[in-house]
């Protein structure tokens, strides 16, 4: 081989082989930065603000606690409250609710029950009343109804109501002028309603009516010839 040719296949002293080239570092790609939104960070400021007040509230409605009268234990409709019946609570007390506060407790212990009190209910001040449920000049009857002549409407204290006589077939003589009339009824006001008898569904009503009636409703209550019959609204 000719000296020309040796020349022409080496390569140049400064040339880098392929391998090397591809070896070589790589520059990382440029990544533009992205771009901040005004309104969104303003939107975003909003937000964190108003989940911050919305707590600050929250924390003060938990905080916001007032003392009040409880009941304890069973109170009987038209007993007298004793000191031993009530105690105190502090509750989130809802404005919508009335309840006795704590330091008017000695405001109520010695009037009645005007409804019947469970354990653990709030005590408002419709629960009681100073006026004895059977008054001067009153008599109290207790008329058991069965289950067809209890009103749907529920019975409470203090509803005015008439107690009517309604014989049974043929113990009445159709001849007499009373009967033409229509039949006899005395007005009463109720007292109490218990709950419906287990087995029977028989509701006892303690009705108050005057001295002198009765003894009367207490025989057509004997004779099982006595409904009850509810007022309208106006008539209470």
């Amino acid at each position: 081989m000719s000296k020309t040719k040796e020349r022409t296949a080496a390569p140049p002293a400064h040339a880098v082989p392929l391998q090397a080239q591809a070896a070589g570092p790589v520059a990382p790609p440029r990544v533009s930065a992205r771009r901040r939104r005004p309104g969104v960070i303003a939107l975003s400021l909003a937000l964190i603000a108003a989940g911050g007040a919305g707590v600050a509230v929250l924390l003060l409605q938990v905080g916001d606690r007032t003392d009040v009268v409880t009941v304890v234990r069973d109170v009987q409709v038209g007993q007298v409250l004793t000191e031993q019946d009530l105690g105190k609570a502090s509750v989130a007390l809802d404005p919508a609710v009335k309840a006795v506060r704590a330091d008017k407790m000695e405001s109520v212990v010695g009037k009645r029950a005007a409804v019947e009190l469970k354990p653990g209910s709030l005590l408002s001040p419709s629960h009681v009343t100073k006026d004895s449920l059977v008054k001067a000049g009153e008599q109290l009857v207790p008329i058991g109804l069965k289950p067809e002549q209890v009103p749907a409407t529920a019975l409470v204290p203090g509803q005015r109501v008439q107690l009517v006589h309604v014989p049974a077939q043929g113990a009445a003589d159709p001849g007499k002028e009373s009967d033409k009339a229509g039949p006899q009824s005395i007005a009463g006001r109720v007292v109490k309603a218990s709950k419906a008898a287990p087995g029977t569904g028989v509701v006892v009503v303690d009705v108050a009516t005057t001295a002198d009636d009765g003894p009367t409703v207490a025989a057509w209550v004997s004779a099982d010839a006595l409904r009850l019959v509810l007022d309208s609204p106006e008539n209470n």
